[in-house]
């Protein structure tokens, strides 16, 4: 039929042939979908270069990423050119074809269907190869910069005689290098071969010989240097011995040589070495010989000796030699094992001294006495009370404090350092009224205040909780001026947008305020490529064009102090609890950091996130490095970030350590000297806790130092469960301001116990010197229990059968609250221990934790008081007032004025009350919460001494319940804040736990 232009022929032809134009376009689209891609990956290299930047540790960024490119191409390069010469000899050494084989003629399929792409074959094949071996090269940067840059440490293995820079610096790089070398000689064997069977160089089914001798000298030479490369591993696994890991029964983790190593291990090392190298060479004298049968025989006997002289030989020894007499065999290598991991933990000047550990039986009031200056007993507890923060200063929902707190050192109105319980009130971007985009990243973009309390006091408002000595919204009391906002924090996870066209919300109280930032951090998105960029690295496009964001925006990210630090020192192992100081008027964190090494040779192993668990782990605090398994560690650097700006600062803080002097050669002008710490900032730098509990780990064994008794395990400690906790771990470390026997003044300390393995009593107690501006801080002394003393179990089991304690709880059942452990905090006092436990109620009216009683133990006697002192005076067996507190030790004694009597002090009294109630009503109207707190103190007081001085008989044991039980039921409600209407709580009504409690708020 004629065509009319609308058969099927022509549109077929039309479709099946683009235009000019439609393949321009998809020319256009394929162009733009690359570019898209290559930004894509662009994007986060970019972000991090800009970070970088903008913390000013951009030598970090170049450093590694410098570092990284040289190792990806060298290697790289290096494994693709082995790869890619073996394959092209081995194609140039290729016989020439002749009479085909069944077996040839189906190969020559694949040679002809290979032969038009053989160049492109090849560059694939080596690219891939050399592509997966650079990128596999480059995460060993740390590795490469440690062998470059290392430092000796000037000590020496005991048995090799080599500096231990060896084994932690050295060691691992030519390990590495031993691992390249045996991956790109195993890929080369594999791909010579198969290009010479693929050529008929190698020959399976044909007749006669199987391998050319072109083919047979090519792999022979590849063999000898995998042989080789084993004489070179024998050679390096004498050394590996010293920092072997094996199973030992003396001790976990055991690491370095023991008899049969050196005596059976090592010799067979070498004989193998030797072995190897004959090998080799009898693989390389195939090139001459044209024959397999002497590197066949030699491959055969070396594969026989690592048989029998390697496996077969030590194993006698351990049988015959070592196992009959295994202590007397095992004790020269035992007592290398302890000085080693003494050393490489840093417990080697631990001071151990004997302590009997019996309380002393006789004058009561001398042991009140020297109770009183034992120790500044902290009965605020940072793990239990940061609910009462929460109810008592949130204040907003959006705002939320860490479930633990930190304890630090403050100077009180009195200039007196004392014990201080810390939190910032932190962002909750899940407590926001309403959430969106504006909202949770340009609005409500930080946290506002520090909040402290007295750790050895408690406040009246309610009755037993914490005594704020900075609090409110913004924060008043005795830190005086200081930038509040808090930009940077540890619960501080998303994005912010600040600085810009969009206000932000500073704070709510008395009206809404607003601010907008000023501390210069994060990276500008002034400019559109950059907002493009963090767009797509953010996977959040509103970046690109919402008009919120515009000239002076910058994009606040990495807000936690541990991501910061981390970032800017990717060679630390940070430890798991940054906490917050204020320090020259501004809010820094204090983040400690390690230097770590599994190098350490004799010096056994710990994985860190296994001995920095405790009890409060589970729910409230991170682990330091979860899976990092280490044999040497020194908190070597003190770090600090500011909770505005976010600056990050890095001090050295071990000035000895050989680790740190490595990373400051790789990485120099990122960490300042020791000397540039400002006194104020030191004044807060404590011992780490996460440090203290390796250490203390490795103490359950390491205390020992002789080797028969570290063998037979007979003195063995274990760091006892918390009995205060319901949840299983062990008990964690507290800070207290103490003495050790010996000391005459209190130091701030870091403490635990320990009991022996397998029983609950009592076996050491442990302190560290945990003030860093302490010329003695660091200094660790051990009392080794030597009689029957009860462990914190077994007194926390006599306590909970104790019937006040009985009485105490049948009494909360009706209240609907329920009773709360605080820590169970253990002093030596006078030859004994003594016990002191806080015990919280929560529930009832209110829904966090209030201090209502204190328990005690010394000795056999355990007594449960309303507050500290009566609590001491009864363990004691002394008489005293019920609001007797220890005195602080380091305020000199006043003169006791004579109490005045009769009429007169009863007006005088009532007149006091009379002025410090209106005085709480002004300040409740006010909202000034420090005076409301002491006019209820005064009010108090003055209707206590009111109660006195009645002239009728026996009044003073006929006080109003009201007059020194404060209202349980008076404290904030809602978001923390007192209603207007509401009464002093000295005068309101009890709730039924309270008469329980009665006095709790007197403890000291």
């Amino acid at each position: 039929m004629p065509d009319r232009g609308g058969g099927p022929t022509g549109p077929r032809i039309r479709v099946g042939r683009p235009s000019r134009r439609a393949r321009t376009l998809l020319m256009t689209l394929g162009v733009l979908a690359v570019l898209a891609m290559a930004f894509v990956m662009f994007a986060g290299f970019w972000t991090d270069w800009l970070w970088y930047r903008s913390v000013a540790y951009s030598s970090v960024f170049t450093t590694t990423l410098w570092t990284k490119i040289g190792l990806f191409l060298v290697f790289g390069l290096l494994m693709a050119v082995a790869i890619g010469v073996n394959i092209w000899l081995a194609h140039r050494l290729r016989p020439p074809l002749s009479a085909m084989s069944l077996e040839q003629q189906s190969l020559d399929r694949y040679r002809m269907s290979i032969a038009p792409f053989k160049k492109w074959v090849l560059l694939a094949a080596t690219a891939l190869v050399g592509l997966i071996a650079g990128a596999s090269a480059s995460g060993q940067w740390r590795t490469w910069l440690m062998y470059v840059n290392g430092v000796p440490f000037n000590q020496k293995d005991p048995q090799f005689n080599l500096d231990v820079a060896f084994y932690a610096f050295d060691l691992p790089w030519y390990r590495f290098l031993l691992g390249f070398g045996f991956a790109a000689t195993v890929l080369s064997l594999i791909a010579a071969a198969l290009t010479h069977y693929l050529y008929g160089g190698l020959r399976i089914t044909s007749p006669g010989a199987r391998a050319t001798a072109a083919a047979t000298g090519h792999l022979s030479v590849l063999l000898g240097i995998f042989v080789s490369l084993k004489a070179v591993a024998y050679w390096l696994d004498r050394y590996g011995l010293a920092v072997k890991s094996s199973d030992f029964k003396a001790a976990d983790n055991w690491t370095g040589l023991r008899y049969v190593d050196a005596n059976a291990y090592l010799p067979a090392k070498t004989i193998l070495f030797c072995i190897a190298a004959i090998c080799a060479v009898l693989f390389f004298a195939t090139l001459w010989r044209r024959t397999w049968q002497l590197p066949v025989i030699g491959f055969g006997l070396m594969v026989l000796s690592a048989i029998l002289i390697g496996g077969l030989y030590p194993a006698i020894v351990q049988k015959f030699q070592v196992q009959p007499n295994e202590q007397a065999k095992e004790a020269p290598f035992i007592q290398k094992n302890i000085d080693a991991t003494r050393d490489a933990y840093d417990i080697d000047d631990a001071v151990m001294e004997d302590y009997a550990g019996q309380a002393t039986k006789g004058d009561g009031a001398k042991l009140r006495a020297a109770a009183n200056t034992a120790a500044s007993y902290r009965v605020m507890d940072p793990n239990v009370v940061s609910p009462a923060f929460q109810q008592l200063q949130q204040r907003r929902n959006y705002y939320q404090f860490p479930k633990t707190l930190d304890v630090d050192r403050y100077k009180g109105a009195d200039g007196k350092e004392q014990d201080t319980i810390i939190g910032l009130r932190e962002l909750n971007i899940q407590g926001l009224p309403k959430r969106n985009w504006i909202n949770d990243h340009f609005t409500y973009t930080h946290g506002y205040g520090a909040i402290a309390a007295r750790g050895t006091t408690t406040g009246t408002n309610p009755t037993g909780s914490p005594d704020f000595m900075e609090s409110g919204l913004p924060s008043t009391g005795e830190f005086g001026e200081y930038e509040q906002r808090v930009y940077y924090g540890e619960k501080t996870e998303q994005y912010s947008i600040v600085g810009g066209p969009q206000k932000e919300l500073d704070y709510e109280e008395d009206g809404e305020k607003t601010t907008s930032y000023k501390g210069g951090s994060g990276v500008s998105l002034s400019n559109g490529f950059n907002r493009a960029a963090y767009a797509v690295a953010f996977s959040e496009p509103q970046i690109m064009y919402s008009g919120a964001i515009g000239e002076g925006s910058r994009i606040l990210y990495n807000r936690t102090p541990k991501e910061r630090v981390e970032a800017v020192a990717p060679w630390l192992t940070i430890d798991g609890d940054a906490y917050p100081a204020v320090v020259d008027g501004r809010i820094q964190w204090i983040v400690d950091a390690y230097t770590t090494t599994n190098g350490y040779p004799y010096a056994s192993r710990t994985t860190l996130g296994d001995t920095t668990a405790d009890s409060l782990t589970t729910n409230q605090r991170a682990v330091v490095a979860q899976e990092n398994q280490v044999n040497y560690i020194r908190n070597s650097v003190k770090a600090t970030v500011d909770a505005y700006d976010g600056k990050v600062k890095l001090y050295e803080w071990d000035t000895k350590d050989p680790v740190l002097k490595t990373w400051r050669k790789a990485f120099p002008g990122t960490v300042e000297a020791r000397s540039e710490i400002p006194q104020t900032l030191l004044d807060h730098l404590r011992y780490p806790q996460d440090l203290f509990k390796v250490q203390r780990e490795l103490l359950t064994r390491y205390h020992v130092e002789d080797p028969a008794q570290f063998y037979s395990g007979s003195d063995a400690w274990q760091v006892p469960d918390d009995p205060t906790n319901q949840e299983p771990g062990s008990v964690p470390p507290y800070y207290l301001s103490m003495k050790m026997p010996g000391q005459s003044e209190q130091e701030f300390s870091l403490t635990t116990t320990f009991t022996p393995r397998g029983r609950p009593n009592l076996g050491a107690f442990m302190a560290v010197n945990a003030d860093a501006a302490s010329k003695d801080y660091g200094t660790m002394r051990l009392l080794r229990v030597t009689s029957t003393v009860k462990g914190p179990g077994q007194v926390q089991s006599e306590l909970n059968g104790n019937d006040d304690v009985a009485e105490f709880v049948r009494n909360l059942k009706g209240t609907d609250s329920d009773i709360e452990y605080g820590n169970l905090l253990t002093v030596p006092l006078e030859g004994g221990f003594l016990y002191i436990e806080p015990v919280y109620t929560r529930g009832g009216t209110q829904n966090y934790p209030l201090l209502r009683k204190v328990a005690a133990s010394y000795g056999s006697e355990i007594v449960f008081e309303n507050n500290l002192g009566d609590a001491l005076n009864a363990v004691f067996g002394v008489d005293g007032d019920s609001d007797t507190t220890p005195p602080d030790p380091s305020e000199p004694d006043e003169p006791t004025k004579p109490p005045a009597t009769g009429d007169e002090a009863l007006k005088k009294a009532i007149a006091d009350a009379q002025k410090a109630y209106t005085d709480g009503e002004k300040a409740l109207k006010e909202q000034d919460w420090p005076a409301y707190g002491k006019a209820q103190d005064a009010l108090q007081e003055a209707l206590e001494r009111a109660a006195a001085a009645q002239p009728k008989p026996g009044s003073e044991g006929e006080k109003a319940d009201g007059a020194d039980k404060p209202d349980g039921d008076a404290e904030p409600e809602g978001e923390g804040e007192p209603e207007s209407s509401a009464k002093p709580a000295s005068v309101g009504r009890s709730a039924p736990a309270e008469g329980a409690g009665e006095g709790s708020g007197q403890g000291s």
